[in-house]
Formats: structure tokens, C-alpha cells, sequence
């Protein structure tokens, strides 16, 4: 089996119904470890400490060999076996003002945690629902709600059950997980038991204490969304299984879409006058909303569910929050969304606004933001308050514009912000820098678009409706096949910061040498070049490296016409480049 390949081979044999009994080897192989330090590196958790203080900056500096026998180590060389070390308990406020508990392990723990993630996430992605839509590759709110549009406009399910578990992720039931994962096939032991031991980490709380837990998992570890997931999986298939993949539907002829897949209206026609419950599912991690035709059926898919929840996921529903909404007559809650059904000719279809406490929170923020423009934190600038809002209003835009009311919603917003920006803040204009190209196809042609210092406002009111996308089915980790390529060639000893930087400099780079344009055929042809050599002070910091094929980098050092003249035969280099480097580097230019 190709190494390069091992976690789309993961993916397909999981979802050939494969069980995996050796899964220690691939966990602790020197690619999967120094792939975890690249996807935890960008993090901005990576720069919080836990309880030892450290955070990627203490590993980054460290050779590959270093890490990877650390880990290997740390997991199971010892005599005790994988012991994490105490999770920081820390509590940050919800927009209601209760307290949200997060865990944050070490970060040794943490990229422990990742190396098991992205052996177990192939193999569980093969069994996981359609329906099920957080913290999955190429999943996002946006396909939950595009789901969430379809049973409403297409499918006609106008009851909504909104499911509130109470506290979920406190109270996991770490038995049931296991079994849950050998189920899914995970028939490693020793994998299992240190997911265990991940599980039952100590948690050191603000008081100094030390608490032991015998349920939950941490919000805060990396791994912890993706057990989630795990655990109700079993509840998606299970709502799945009472109607849309009964077996009684394929008792009925079927034909086959396009797609090649069954056509199953015939089954459920006959299925709706029987006393089976009509029921579908959208969930996003532990939020999830039961669709359903009738409010009879409605109450009684309520009941069934909440009883299900408790005797088989060891799980307690808030009576209080749960609640049946038709949403012909009334709105209905969903990941941050407030969504209801309206007449238009012989149709019904979505209306969808902000949810009131959102927009509210929303509001608040970026009122806040704009004044610390007008009068900036200490040892923040003024361009840098702005560069700041300027993403609250980006990532706002980007998560709500697939509300069909946005528009609104947004003026309201921009109402307010200009408020603060007329009263507060002195020189504003209608002109300044040059707009990037993203910024310009955004923005360009709204007349709400104000400068200050130069440097553009972004109009929060200027939105475009989006119409939701559905999920694409088929997961593929051909991108971490590819880093794994360049992983695999010799770095020799050094550092971390080095050999993740060389692959974050082949994608931006489209695979090709930054001289000659030349795309790398193989992993040996790609030499990553210091810009201002190490020892002339240069660092291992990305805007210090380059890569550029073999030929190019010994014209970059060549100091004897003689070198150059015998390289230069087999490159077609662009020479302004090739000189900027050559000069940086102390050499004459050709």
C-alpha cells in the first residue's frame, strides 16, 4: 500500500466495510506526525498554552526528528503508557452571559490528538450520515441550511422538532463511544485505549483543583468534534432507518436518477398510510432539527426521540428548549438563522432573517469596533483596528448571506455603524488606496464604501443574497497526499518551521520553481532556498524561503562565470528574478 495514498486507501476500505486492527504503525509514522504539526500550526489555539505553559512556538524550532521521536515516545514509549497531561480548564462567556467551559490540553497533547484524528476521520467519514454537516471535510453551515431549505420548499415538511441536549459534550458517555468506534470497525485496542486515556485526561480548574472525569469530552480538544460526530452518528442513522432508509421502501419497484441512485417515492407513498413516523434530520454537530409532515406525527417523532436519546446515548433533553414549531405560522431557530415558510402563488417558500440574538450580538461588536478606530487600544494602530473590523464584516457577510432576507438585516447594521463613523471619526473620504482584485469585485461599485487613512471601510449594508449550496458528496485527501510527498523527501535536521514552510511554498508556488516557471515533476527536483542565508542571519521563516529547482539554485550561488555558463545550457531562467536573489545572497549580477 502506497504511503502517499494511506488516507484515501483509509476511506475506502472503511467504506468497503473493512476493520482496522493496526492502526498504532500509521499514527506514529514520521509523515502522519509531521502532517499534524502542519494542520495545528495555523491555529489560533496553537498560540494558547495549557498547563505546561508551551505553545507551536516551542516545537517549531525543534528538528522533524526531534518531534516525531517526542511523540512516538511520549505515546508509547514508557513504561505507563500515553498519559496527557493535565487540560486547562478556562470559561469564556456566551452572548447570553453564561459561562462556555473549554479544556485546552498541552500542545504536545494536542498534536498527539490531531495524529489520531486524521487516521480515525477517513474511516469514519465512510460509515457517517448525509445529514450530518459540522466539523466535517468539505461540509459547512451553508450545506445544512441548503438541506434545511429543501425539506421545507421541496419536500414540504413544515414541523420542525428543535432538539436541545443538555450540556452534550459534558456528558459523553465514554463506554458507549468505545463501542460506538469498534462498531464503525476501529478494532485497534491499543488505539482505542488511548482515545480512552484522552478522554479521562485530569482537568486543573481556575481554583488549582484537579478533577477526574468519568463522562464528556473537552470542548477545546481537537479531537472532540470529531467523537461527537461519532456519537450521533448512531442518532442520525437511527432517525434514517424509521423512515427514509426503512427497509419497507425497497419492498416497492424503484428506478435509479441519474446519479444511479433509487428513486424511492413509490415506497414512501405507501409507507404514509402505514403508522410509521415521517421523520429527516439536519444536524450540525450537536444542534440538529427533526422534519416531519404532520404536528401529530411531530409529537409523537418528539417523544420517541427524547426516549431514544436517553436510553441509548445515556443523553438528557431540555424539556424547556425543545419544542415542535410549524413553521407556516412561526419562526424556527437554526445555527444562528431565524427561518419560516410563505405563500407565494401555489408554492411555499423559505424566508430566512438573522435570529434576533445574533443580530443583536452582531450589532454590538461592530459598534464596538468602529470606536476603537476613532480611538485605538494601546500598541494597536488605527490601520490595524481597521483591518480588523474590516474581517468582522467579511465574516459576517459570509456566514449570513445566505439568509433571503440579508439585505435588511445588514442596512439595519450599516445604519448603525455609520452613526459612529459620521460623528466619530474625522477625515473620511470616498477615496483612496487601489481596491485588490477580491476587494474591487466585492465592494467596487457600492457608494457605501468610505476610507480613512487610505485605507478602505468595508460597507457592511453592501451584500449580495447567496443561495445555499448542498454538500458534495465523496471525501478526498489528495491534498494531504500531496504534502505527504514532499514530507517524505530527506529535510535531514531541520526544523519544523523549515519543512512545513517548504510545503506551504509548493501550493502557493502551484507546484512550479519561482524562477523558471518549470512545474516539479518529483520531490528531489524542488531545493527551498534561504533568501538571506543562515549564515548572513536568515531564519527558516516562510518570507525567507523560495523553492526553485536544482540547476537554478546552483546559478543563485555560482560565483565563477564558469558555473554559470555550464547552467545556465539547461534553464530558460527568468533573469530579474534569478539577479534579485543572486544579489541577496551577495553575488554579482549577470
Amino acid at each position: 500500500m502506497p504511503k502517499e495514498n494511506i488516507y484515501n486507501d483509509l476511506y475506502e476500505r472503511a467504506k468497503n466495510g473493512e476493520h482496522f486492527k493496526n492502526l498504532m504503525p500509521l499514527v506514529l509514522s514520521r509523515e502522519n506526525i509531521l502532517l499534524a504539526y502542519r494542520n495545528i500550526k495555523n491555529n489560533t489555539g496553537s498560540h494558547t498554552t495549557g498547563t505546561d505553559g508551551m505553545t507551536i512556538d516551542d516545537i517549531k524550532k525543534m528538528t522533524t526528528e526531534e518531534v516525531v521521536d517526542k511523540v512516538k515516545y511520549t505515546v508509547s514509549g514508557t513504561k505507563r503508557g500515553y498519559r496527557p497531561k493535565a487540560v486547562r480548564r478556562k470559561e469564556i462567556p456566551k452572548p447570553n452571559g453564561e459561562p462556555r467551559p473549554l479544556g485546552i490540553p498541552c500542545i504536545w497533547d494536542r498534536l498527539i490528538q490531531q495524529c489520531f484524528k486524521q487516521v480515525l476521520e477517513p474511516i469514519c467519514e465512510a460509515h457517517f450520515s448525509k445529514h450530518s454537516y459540522g466539523f466535517r471535510p468539505n461540509c459547512s453551515v451553508e450545506n445544512a441550511i441548503a438541506d434545511t431549505y429543501y425539506r421545507l420548499q421541496k419536500s414540504h415538511l413544515h414541523y420542525i422538532i428543535e432538539f436541545d441536549i443538555q450540556s452534550f459534550f459534558d456528558n459523553v458517555n465514554h463506554v458507549k463511544l468505545i463501542r460506538q468506534m469498534w462498531t464503525l470497525g476501529i478494532r485497534d485496542k491499543h488505539f482505542l485505549g488511548k482515545i480512552l486515556r484522552m478522554l479521562k485526561a485530569p482537568i486543573k480548574m481556575p481554583s488549582g483543583e484537579l478533577k477526574y472525569p468519568i463522562k464528556g469530552t473537552p470542548q477545546g480538544g481537537i479531537i472532540s468534534p470529531l467523537l461527537a460526530n461519532i456519537v450521533l452518528n448512531e442518532l442520525d442513522r437511527w432517525v434514517e432507518s424509521n423512515w427514509e432508509e426503512n427497509p419497507v421502501v425497497y419492498k416497492y419497484s424503484h428506478k435509479k436518477n441519474t446519479k444511479g441512485k433509487a428513486i424511492k417515492s413509490s415506497g414512501y407513498r405507501a409507507m404514509r398510510s402505514t403508522k410509521l413516523k415521517e421523520m429527516y434530520i439536519v444536524r450540525y454537530a450537536d444542534d440538529f432539527r427533526i422534519f416531519c409532515r404532520t404536528k401529530t406525527a411531530a409529537e409523537r417523532t418528539k417523544i420517541a426521540i427524547t426516549q431514544w436519546l436517553v436510553e441509548r446515548l445515556k443523553l438528557e433533553v431540555s424539556q424547556e428548549k425543545t419544542r415542535v414549531v410549524n413553521v407556516k405560522r412561526k419562526y424556527s431557530e437554526f445555527l444562528g438563522f431565524k427561518i419560516k415558510v410563505y405563500s407565494k402563488g401555489s408554492q411555499k417558500v423559505v424566508k430566512s432573517h438573522i435570529s434576533d440574538k445574533n443580530i443583536n450580538t452582531k450589532k454590538k461588536a461592530l459598534v464596538k469596533q468602529v470606536k476603537r478606530i476613532a480611538r485605538p487600544r494601546p500598541k494597536i494602530g488605527r490601520l490595524e483596528e481597521i483591518w480588523q473590523y474590516n474581517a468582522m464584516v467579511r465574516g459576517m457577510q459570509n456566514y449570513y448571506r445566505i439568509a433571503t432576507e440579508i439585505n435588511f438585516y445588514c442596512h439595519k447594521l450599516n445604519r448603525a455603524v455609520m452613526t459612529i463613523i459620521t460623528n466619530r471619526l474625522s477625515g473620511i473620504s470616498k477615496k483612496g488606496r487601489k481596491l485588490t482584485k477580491a476587494e474591487k469585485e466585492r465592494y467596487g461599485k457600492s457608494e457605501m464604501l468610505r476610507y480613512l487613512s487610505d485605507e478602505p471601510i468595508y460597507p457592511v449594508g453592501y451584500v449580495q443574497h447567496k443561495i445555499p449550496m448542498s454538500k458534495k458528496f465523496g471525501v478526498s485527501y489528495e491534498s494531504d497526499t500531496r504534502a505527504i510527498k514532499i514530507i517524505n523527501h530527506k529535510t535531514y535536521k531541520r526544523s519544523m518551521e523549515y519543512v512545513d514552510n517548504r510545503i506551504s511554498l509548493y501550493f502557493a508556488q502551484k507546484g512550479k520553481c519561482a524562477v523558471t516557471g518549470e512545474k516539479f515533476t518529483t520531490a528531489k527536483e524542488i531545493h527551498c532556498h534561504h533568501k538571506i542565508p543562515k549564515s548572513q542571519g536568515g531564519t527558516d521563516e516562510y518570507e525567507n524561503l523560495i523553492l526553485v529547482t536544482k540547476i537554478v539554485h546552483k546559478l543563485i550561488h555560482a560565483s565563477t562565470a564558469v558555473t554559470v555558463a555550464k547552467n545556465l545550457k539547461f534553464c530558460n531562467p527568468d533573469m530579474k528574478k534569478l539577479n534579485e536573489l543572486r544579489k541577496l545572497v551577495g553575488n554579482i549580477i549577470l
